[in-house]
């Protein structure tokens, strides 16, 4: 290479969506719907099941916290979503689709079609995320040496 630089725009934070119907109690009442699918699911419900046991309430709350924070921008959430899903040892990549065929449901159920856009938006992107971090972690496939020479390129 010719030691060209080519600056690349700065990322745009995401904005909080602005719409007044959607406020906490929404995003509660939205969550608790999803999860109300998530636990029928054949597939997802005993995958959760398994974690949560009979404990929903403390798992709902944390949930409202966490869309909260992606879709109002409030700060309310302060876990992390990576190392809980690294622990989950029977989900598979095709899981995800899953959950968001029934967020997908979910949302276009509840919302107008610009807030439901919003919130799918940010659940695919969410989702590629943690698919990415539990399936596609390249220093693992590498092996050490392999990812140590990468890093020095």
């Amino acid at each position: 290479m010719s030691g060209t630089f080519i600056a690349r725009p700065k990322p745009q934070p995401e904005k909080a969506l602005e719409d007044p119907a959607v406020d906490r109690e929404f995003i509660g009442r939205l969550v608790r719907t999803f999860y109300t699918r998530v636990r029928s699911d054949a597939r997802l419900g005993p995958i959760f099941a398994g974690e949560i046991k009979d404990d929903w309430e403390p798992h709902l709350e944390k949930m409202t916290d966490f869309w909260c924070a992606v879709i109002l921008k409030d700060g309310s959430y302060h876990g992390r979503p990576v190392p809980a899903h690294l622990k989950l040892k029977t989900v598979v990549e095709a899981d995800f689709d899953i959950w968001l065929g029934l967020f997908r449901e979910t949302v276009e159920e509840l919302c107008p079609p610009a807030v439901a856009a919003t919130f799918l938006e940010r659940a695919e992107r969410i989702a590629k995320s943690l698919k990415l971090a539990m399936f596609f972690r390249l220093p693992a496939a590498l092996g050490t040496d392999a990812a140590r020479a990468r890093s020095r390129e």
